[in-house]
């Protein structure tokens, strides 16, 4: 039976989450970032995933290290996820192949919440 994707989802795959796949999204953040244009459901998430990118790029490049590393492997981990067409639900199905993809960005959004908050504030103070 299908399970959808959750917050505990996210936390198990953000464990397993490595340097290389912090590399792999931060080379790859346009790639992904069009995921979230080009995709139905996923297209309220345009934004969200353009700071999510972000936030790994600046962390992997050592600009901002505010982040704990739970945080970054949990959304390295929901940005592979929608970037991988073979999920739980293959993306080839529809509509029905998007909806888990929702699922583990929604997961992702609430639990890092708070750091992206605070990434945004940094990103957006003027650099002197």
């Amino acid at each position: 039976m299908f399970k959808k994707p959750d917050e505990e989802f996210v936390k198990e795959g953000a464990e397993k989450v490595t340097p290389k796949d912090i590399q792999t999204v931060a080379e790859q953040s346009e790639e992904i970032n069009k995921q979230f244009r080009a995709r139905g459901p996923l297209k309220r998430f345009v934004e969200d995933g353009k700071v999510l990118t972000a936030l790994i790029r600046d962390w992997r490049a050592g600009k901002y290290r505010q982040a704990l590393y739970g945080t970054i492997a949990a959304v390295v981990f929901g940005l592979i996820y929608v970037f991988n067409p073979l999920d739980l639900v293959p993306d080839v199905l529809p509509i029905i192949g998007q909806v888990d993809d929702v699922a583990v960005m929604g997961a992702v959004l609430i639990m890092v919440e708070q750091d992206l908050y605070k990434y945004k504030a940094w990103r957006d103070e003027p650099k002197g």
